[in-house]
C-alpha cells in the first residue's frame, strides 16, 4: 500500500510582523490589518532553493538511489520553459533515470502531485516518489495579500516500504472559480472580493471536498484525529470544521498568525503539522484551495512514533524578525536599489554547456573522494589533496550537501554588494574530511564564531534578467 515515508518542512529565517507592513502601507485601506506575522523568503531564495531544502530535511538517512520520481507544485516556479523538478532532482544528486514533473497553475496542484505520487505507487510504475511543494508569491504594496502570504515549502517521501501513514483514498472537486489569478504577463497576484471568495468558495468547496472523501469511506467525522486544510480568513477556518461535525481540537491550527498562507505548500505543512502530533491509527485528512479541493485520507501506523521530531515547530523556533519595511521589499525584489559603482550590477553569464558539465558540482555538490587513501574534497579533484597520498586520477564522487562543517574563518565584508550586507563567507571544514570556501546566510555577522556547526542550504546565487536565467548553488548556514 503506498503510504507516507518521510516528510521535511522549510520556512523561512525571516518574519516579518504585519503590523510593520501595515504600519508603512495602511494608510491605503486601513481596513487590511489582520495580526500577527509571516514568513519571508530570503533575498537568496525562491520556490526552488526552498523545495531543495525541505527535500533534503524528507531524505535525511535515506538512500537517494532508491528514489524514482520527483514532483514539483508551485505558482512561482523560476522558470517557465525549463523543468524546475529536474533542477531540484539535479540539486538533491539523484539518480538520472526517474520520473520528472512540475504541477502548476493552481495553489491545490500540491495536494494533486501528492496524489499523483500515491497513484504511481499503487499502479506499481515507480518505488517511491519525492513530491515538493513550495511557494514564494508576490502581493502589491499596501495590498490585503501582502499581509497574508507567507513563503515555505514542504517535502514528501511516498513509497511503500516502511511507512509512516498509509494513503487511504481521497476525493477532489474541480471548479473555475476565479478568486486570486494571474495572467502571465502580471507580476502580482489579482483579488476578486474577500466576503464573496469566503462564502462562495473557502465556505464550500473544502467542505465538499471533505465530505465526499468520509461518505466514500464511511468516516464518521468522530473517527478523524486531525483535519488539515487551508484558509485565507482566520475566522472562516474553525467554522468549516464545525460544518463537518468536527470538534475544534480536531481541526488543525492553520498557521496563518505565525507563517501565513503558502499557496501550494499550505496544505503540505499543516499535514506535516498534523502528523507531527499523530499516534498510530491515527486518521488524518488533509484538504487543499485553489480551482477546487482535493481532500486526501492517510491513516498513521506504528512507525509513526519513531519520526515525531516536531519538525514543523522546530522551523517555527528557528527565526530573526525584520523590523524594517524596505528591506522587505528588496528581499522581494520589489524596490530596486543601488549596488554600489557598478559592482553588484555586473552578473556573470553562465555558459550553457559548462553548468552542463558541471551540474553536479553546481547543484549537487559533489566533489570527490580519493579511492586509495579516503581524503574528500571539494571542488572535484584530479590529484588527491592528501600531502602523503596525491594519487592521480584514483577519485570517486562524494555529496557534500548532506554534511555537516565547522566554520574554519569567516569574513564579514562591507564593500561586496548584497541585499543583506554585510556579505558574509568563510572557508568551512567538513566532518569526514575536506575544506572549501562558502558564502554564509540566515545569520548575523555577530553571532558567529570560529567552530560554530554550519550546514549547507541551497540557494540562489544570482538573478540575470538580461538573459532570463537563476543561478543556484550552496551557502553554509549555522546550525
Amino acid at each position: 500500500m503506498a503510504g507516507i515515508i518521510s516528510y521535511g518542512v522549510h520556512i523561512p529565517w525571516h518574519r516579518i510582523n504585519r503590523m510593520v507592513i501595515y504600519s508603512a502601507m495602511g494608510f491605503l485601506n486601513p481596513a487590511t490589518f489582520t495580526g500577527g506575522e509571516k514568513a519571508v523568503a530570503n533575498y537568496d531564495e525562491d520556490s526552488v532553493t526552498m523545495a531543495v531544502n525541505a527535500g533534503m530535511e524528507c531524505l535525511n538517512g535515506i538512500d537517494r538511489n532508491t528514489i524514482d520520481g520527483v514532483y514539483f507544485a508551485s505558482v512561482t516556479m523560476p522558470f517557465k520553459e525549463r523543468q524546475n523538478a529536474a533542477i531540484i532532482a539535479t540539486a538533491l544528486d539523484l539518480r538520472s533515470d526517474i520520473k520528472t514533473a512540475d504541477f502548476a497553475s493552481c495553489t491545490k496542484s500540491g495536494t494533486t502531485a501528492l496524489l499523483a505520487a500515491c497513484d504511481a505507487i499503487k499502479a506499481g510504475s515507480a518505488k517511491s516518489i519525492l513530491v515538493c511543494a513550495s511557494d514564494c508569491r508576490l502581493a502589491l504594496p499596501g495590498s490585503l495579500q501582502e499581509e497574508y502570504f507567507g513563503d515555505g515549502a514542504a517535502a514528501f517521501l511516498i513509497g511503500e516500504n516502511d511507512v509512516i501513514a498509509d494513503f487511504q483514498g481521497s476525493h477532489s472537486v474541480s471548479y473555475d472559480f476565479r478568486d486570486t489569478w494571474r495572467a502571465d504577463f502580471d507580476k502580482f497576484n489579482r483579488q476578486w472580493e474577500d466576503r464573496w471568495i469566503r462564502d462562495e468558495g473557502y465556505g464550500k468547496f473544502i467542505p465538499e471536498a471533505i465530505s465526499g472523501l468520509a461518505k466514500k469511506y464511511n468516516l464518521d467525522p468522530k473517527d478523524v484525529a486531525k483535519a488539515a486544510y487551508p484558509c485565507l480568513y482566520a475566522a472562516t477556518h474553525p467554522r468549516i470544521g464545525k460544518s463537518l461535525g468536527l470538534e475544534p481540537t480536531q481541526v488543525q491550527e492553520h498557521l496563518f498568525a505565525t507563517v501565513g498562507n503558502t499557496g501550494n505548500a499550505d496544505s503540505l505543512i499543516l499535514l506535516a503539522a498534523a502528523l507531527d502530533d499523530a499516534n498510530p491509527k491515527d486518521n488524518v485528512v488533509v484538504a487543499s484551495w485553489g480551482s477546487g479541493s482535493d481532500a486526501l485520507l492517510f491513516q498513521a501506523t506504528e512507525k509513526i512514533s519513531a519520526d515525531k521530531t516536531g519538525k514543523v515547530k522546530k522551523a517555527l523556533e528557528s527565526k530573526k524578525m525584520l523590523d524594517n519595511y524596505a528591506k522587505y521589499l528588496t528581499f522581494r525584489n520589489i524596490m530596486e536599489v543601488d549596488k554600489g559603482m557598478g559592482r553588484g550590477e555586473s552578473v556573470p553569464w553562465e555558459m550553457a554547456s559548462l553548468s552542463w558539465r558541471y551540474r553536479r558540482t553546481l547543484l549537487g555538490l559533489v566533489g570527490s573522494k580519493c579511492k586509495k587513501c579516503g581524503t574528500p574534497q571539494f571542488p572535484a579533484q584530479h590529484i588527491c589533496v592528501n600531502p602523503s597520498c596525491k594519487a592521480v586520477d584514483e577519485m570517486e564522487p562524494y555529496r557534500f550537501s548532506d554534511k555537516e562543517g565547522h566554520l574554519f574563518t569567516y569574513t564579514g565584508d562591507n564593500l561586496a554588494f548584497t541585499y543583506n550586507p554585510p556579505a558574509i563567507y568563510g572557508m568551512v571544514d567538513f566532518e569526514g574530511g575536506g575544506r572549501s570556501w562558502f558564502d554564509l546566510t540566515d545569520c548575523d555577522l555577530d553571532a558567529l564564531k570560529v567552530g560554530i556547526p554550519v550546514g549547507m542550504s541551497f540557494r540562489r546565487k544570482y538573478i540575470d534578467e538580461k538573459r532570463g536565467n537563476y543561478g543556484y548553488f550552496w551557502k553554509a548556514v549555522p546550525v
